[in-house]
């Protein structure tokens, strides 16, 4: 997907993390804002798109608690296909990988590996890995910049809770 190739600094990126702001209001678009040695570092879904050469395009949608709210989107026809054996599927069902097929279960960790990195353990999925589950699968295009935006969100959010 994106792969870092000119060398980086470690300090340096601590301290963007430790400075790093949401400073988009509930009606603009998401953005964020950092400082690295008094320099004012400002970036959305556009500027990250463009500094990774990668489309600011598709589903412009995050939610980790809830179901995203998409049209054409269904929790229960993703879960049918992730759990083909389990007649009881529903939205609030437990997530596990367990059940997984061995080809639903790669691509689960290629998505909290690379898409959408999380700490922890891996035996649950969250509605967010579904849903990008289902855009994948259902060649959706998803919004890439916005998602790496808003895990690095959550990252600094939970280090500082």
């Amino acid at each position: 997907l994106v792969q870092i190739s000119n060398p980086f600094y470690i300090k340096l990126v601590k301290e963007f993390y430790s400075n790093l702001r949401m400073v988009s209001s509930q009606n603009e678009e998401f953005s964020l804002s950092s400082s690295v040695k008094g320099e004012r570092i400002y970036l959305d879904a556009r500027i990250l798109a463009s500094i990774l050469h990668i489309p600011h395009t598709g589903l412009y949608v995050f939610e980790h608690k809830k179901w995203p709210e998409v049209e054409g989107f269904h929790p229960n026809q993703i879960l049918s296909i992730l759990y083909p054996n389990d007649p009881n599927v529903h939205p609030n069902m437990a997530l596990t990988t367990n059940r997984l097929s061995v080809d639903h279960r790669l691509l689960h960790h290629l998505i909290v590996h690379q898409i959408l990195p999380t700490g922890g353990g891996y035996a649950k999925l969250s509605r967010m890995q579904v849903f990008l589950m289902w855009c994948i699968l259902s060649k959706i295009e998803f919004c890439f910049p916005l998602l790496m935006l808003k895990t690095m969100v959550r990252a600094f959010s939970q280090k500082k809770s």
